[in-house]
């Protein structure tokens, strides 16, 4: 299975631990939570990372400048826009990103 590091931004304390649990809980995926934007950021910018997550409580300004810090990175990562509906949808967002991944399971 392909090792996922899957950045969770979001401002929900007990949804972030809910949703790093969740990804912890399928081999070879981390979770890295994130709840400040410049320091989510400046991670992006120093660590690549397959998946940027957006979680429930961002401002839409947060959530505008974290997407346009994408454009400026050195290597591609996932978007996952998250707001809610279980684990079984989360995990079928993350396999929409790399269906190599259903094959493998």
């Amino acid at each position: 299975m392909k090792n996922l590091i899957i950045i969770v931004f979001g401002k929900n304390e007990e949804i972030l631990q809910t949703l790093k649990r969740i990804i912890g809980g399928t081999n070879g995926w981390q979770a890295i939570i994130h709840q400040d934007l410049a320091t989510c950021k400046e991670y992006l910018s120093n660590y690549p990372s397959d998946i940027l997550l957006l979680s429930s409580g961002l401002s839409d300004q947060d959530e505008t400048e974290i997407v346009n810090h994408l454009a400026y990175l050195d290597h591609t990562i996932g978007l996952i826009k998250h707001y809610g509906g279980g684990s079984g949808l989360l995990k079928n967002e993350i396999y929409s990103l790399f269906p190599d991944l259903v094959l493998n399971k």
